[in-house]
């Protein structure tokens, strides 16, 4: 199951630098996930200030 990334998203950027596979970029209003890509590691999770990532 990929991580997502809620309207919480204060698009900070602290997730895009944090993932692994790069599966993380600016959507139209906030960062987004592309859940092919998504390792499902949690890596972005942990890094959220505003806890806006969560496991789909």
């Amino acid at each position: 199951m990929a991580y997502v990334i809620s309207d919480d998203c204060v698009a900070c950027g602290t997730c895009e630098s944090e993932c692994p596979v790069g599966a993380i970029s600016m959507g139209e209003e906030h960062y987004v996930i592309d859940a092919d890509a998504c390792l499902d590691c949690g890596s972005c999770a942990a890094v959220c200030p505003t806890e806006a990532i969560s496991a789909e």
